[in-house]
């Protein structure tokens, strides 16, 4: 392995907070999956990941941080607290999510929410 899993994590979550859609998109690779633990496909194709996280960079409190991060070879778990603009108003997502990095790009990423709050 001539890279390092958690910098290609970290400089997604570092474009995601940037809300840098081409920097966020491109630490994918072009066949990259996108799903929740339980198997449901979010997106398949760097492409689609990205047409589906376009919405969301619009919200005005996107920002996801980080609370913890394990490190195993290739795989980068992140536990994650994310703030974002629901329909019931600004709220935050307390999620789970698990890389598998390969040739420098994530080409796996599983995600599982654990709590969601709505901020009154």
């Amino acid at each position: 392995m001539t890279y390092n899993a958690e910098h290609v994590v970290q400089a997604q979550l570092d474009a995601y907070n940037q809300k840098d859609i081409d920097a966020w998109s491109n630490t994918y690779a072009p066949t990259a999956v996108q799903l929740l633990i339980d198997g449901t496909v979010l997106a398949r194709g760097r492409e689609a990941i990205k047409a589906n996280i376009a919405e969301r960079f619009k919200e005005p409190d996107l920002s996801a941080k980080l609370i913890s991060r394990q490190v195993f070879d290739n795989v980068v778990i992140d536990h994650e607290l994310i703030t974002r603009n629901f329909d019931e108003g600004k709220g935050s997502v307390e999620m789970l999510c698990i890389y598998l990095v390969e040739d420098s790009v994530i080409c796996r990423a599983e995600f599982k929410i654990l709590n969601k709050i709505i901020f009154k």
